[in-house]
């Protein structure tokens, strides 16, 4: 019998591959197993840009913290599908721009949750919950949250590279709609996620064949939804490495080649 690392948590099946481990190694992490691996190689085989969309989606976020921390004076952080710690999380670099500054993070992975609490295990402005952004009451009405965010005051809610996740039938913009919903005026809302416009269709079939994961890539138009009741900060939804890059040549000759849009919204006074 394969003895597992001393910080895989009790019952996880590390025989199937996982949406957040995945990510994890075309991040060159080393939270992530066998099957996870051979599912992200495959996934490059089909599309080679997956490793560099994993890195430009990590890129965007860190950007976004920045803006908001920087220039909206955002000081609590609700970060939705957080995934496994790596370099620059949005603590870091929230904290590094404004200290104080306040995050909670939330996902559904137990390996993700477990590596956060050690990263996070002495920092008393940021902490983690393990929840499922399908049930986003659960995660506005968690004592964890209440006693880290105060809602009556703006907070930046990030969506980063989750919400394809969600299948229609989980009514994604209900989902959204309910996050918007508990925000006080001047909040923010960030979004990265797969568009369906400039997603090879074998790169999607063949991400849900290897990975235990649902929902779908979508269309602009239905990605703009999500921002209902929020105004787009310029560039507006962009392609992820066209939203504010901090060098041109950060920006590939094709920037749809990347496939996924990217946006901040910012929400509307009454």
């Amino acid at each position: 019998m394969t003895m597992q690392p001393g910080w895989v948590p009790p019952g996880i099946d590390t025989g199937e591959a996982n949406s957040a481990r995945v990510y994890d190694w075309w991040l060159g992490g080393e939270h992530n197993f066998r099957a996870d691996q051979d599912a992200a190689r495959a996934m490059i085989a089909i599309e080679p840009n997956a490793r560099g969309i994993a890195r430009a989606n990590r890129a965007f976020l860190g950007r976004a913290v920045r803006f908001l921390a920087a220039e909206a004076g955002i000081r609590q952080f609700l970060d939705i599908g957080s995934g496994i710690p790596t370099a620059n999380n949005v603590h870091q670099v929230a904290q590094a721009t404004a200290p104080g500054s306040r995050v909670v993070y939330a996902d559904v992975d137990d390996i993700a949750v477990a590596h956060s609490r050690l990263i996070l295990d002495d920092n008393p402005d940021a902490t983690v919950l393990q929840a499922d952004l399908r049930d986003p009451a659960s995660i506005l009405s968690d004592p964890e949250t209440q006693l880290l965010l105060d809602f009556t005051r703006p907070v930046a809610v990030l969506l980063v590279a989750v919400v394809h996740f969600l299948d229609d039938a989980d009514n994604p913009e209900q989902i959204v709609a309910t996050l918007r919903d508990a925000l006080a005026p001047g909040s923010y809302l960030v979004i990265s996620h797969a568009c369906r416009d400039a997603m090879p269709v074998a790169a999607e079939t063949a991400y849900r064949s290897r990975v235990a994961a649902k929902g779908r890539a979508r269309t602009r138009e239905e990605i703009a939804r999500f921002f209902d009741g929020f105004d787009l900060v310029d560039p507006g939804l962009a392609w992820i490495t066209q939203w504010r890059p901090d060098r041109q040549e950060d920006v590939p000759e094709h920037p749809e080649s990347l496939w996924f849009l990217s946006g901040i919204g910012r929400l509307s006074e009454p």
